[in-house]
């Protein structure tokens, strides 16, 4: 929670929180035979790291396991340093395999170990808000994951790599859209930190630095939009959610004034999209907010907020417990409304989190 100079506390929902496995062998321990003995990526193995180091310091170590592995350490941070009321996590996967069914294995283990280790934690458990990871190479084996979890009380929307072999408004992903709105989980679309198998982050092909592949990555979010888009995705399904959980959402206005030029001329080419383009975002898309995102605390950061409903769409995620870990600050050009949706009150509306709840359990 935020406290002002003038007396009043704004709540605070981190809506990026990830977690990890404290090891390879102790995500093996999820895993049953015949993927137990199956050789997978380590989180460390993709194609880039960040110069000056992956993780925040203090996040984790030699006797704490992997950063973001420990329900307490991370709880402290948060909680009790960083003022947060509630957590989303997000627990960080190996990206798309080659065999579709160790793919859907390790989901369920990291499912399984977030649900035992982090939603039932005795001290802070309360206080998590889970993401189920499923896999989008196994619509069948995701459809399994989803009933699993779709009652648990605190599992609040369900999980896909960014990196994937396909568009996500093809009609092989619908069914797993319709289910997700049947049960009322939003999607949250996240990179993976694994090596897994997937196209390379630009058109272009590999970046040569971090960098360049940290400034781009997180763009890829509008190839699948678009494509939702031209394929009706959200008129087809009118209840579908979904958190692009990495960011740019300073994009989505430059590019939705593109679509909408273009997108309504060509409406014979999409009958079954008849609205303007932009019109299929709001209550449908939504972004978390991190440290690289927007204009940072300019004069205009407000009015550019507010340009495409962004206002409604943006949630705050801190990317714990990554390098850019990020502060909890609000431009000064941002009204208290705008302070209010960005820290708290839009996803508390998108998940069902009653923070004032919360807030009083502490």
């Amino acid at each position: 929670m935020i406290e002002h100079a003038d007396g009043t506390r704004t709540p605070v929902i981190d809506a990026s929180v990830h977690i990890f496995s404290a090891s390879t062998p102790d995500l093996r321990d999820f895993l049953r035979e015949p993927f137990k003995s199956r050789g997978f990526p380590d989180y460390e193995m993709d194609w880039y790291g960040a110069p000056g180091g992956e993780y925040a310091k203090g996040t984790g170590g030699r006797e704490l396991g992997y950063p973001g592995s420990d329900p307490a350490v991370v709880g402290n941070h948060l909680f009790a340093e960083r003022g947060v009321d509630i957590a989303v996590l997000h627990p960080m996967g190996r990206g798309i395999m080659p065999d579709r069914h160790l793919g859907s294995a390790l989901c369920a283990a990291h499912n399984e170990m977030m649900v035992s280790r982090w939603l039932e934690s005795p001290e802070f458990g309360d206080r998590f808000r889970g993401t189920i990871r499923v896999n989008p190479d196994d619509i069948a084996g995701a459809l399994r994951e989803i009933a699993k979890y779709q009652d648990h009380p605190q599992v609040v929307q369900i999980g896909i790599p960014l990196q994937s072999r396909e568009l996500y408004g093809k009609p092989q992903f619908w069914p797993l859209w319709e289910t997700a709105a049947d049960a009322k989980l939003p999607v949250a679309v996240h990179i993976e930190v694994g090596s897994g198998i997937a196209f390379p982050p630009t058109p272009s092909g590999n970046t040569r630095t971090y960098e360049q592949y940290v400034s781009f990555m997180a763009l890829n979010y509008l190839y699948h939009l678009m494509n939702m888009i031209a394929e009706g995705v959200f008129e087809r399904f009118p209840a579908v959610k979904f958190v692009w959980a990495d960011g740019a959402a300073d994009f989505v206005t430059p590019f939705s004034w593109r679509m909408d030029c273009f997108g309504r001329p060509h409406l014979e080419q999409t009958p079954w999209a008849p609205k303007m383009p932009s019109d299929y975002l709001p209550g449908h898309v939504y972004f978390v907010q991190g440290s690289l995102d927007g204009p940072g605390d300019a004069e205009f950061a407000g009015e550019w907020f507010s340009f495409t409903g962004k206002d409604d769409m943006v949630m705050f995620g801190s990317s714990y417990p990554h390098w850019q870990f990020n502060e909890i600050k609000i431009p000064s050009a941002f009204t208290a409304e705008q302070r209010d949706k960005l820290c708290w009150r839009n996803a508390a509306e998108l998940y069902g989190i009653d923070v004032q709840a919360g807030v009083a359990a502490q």
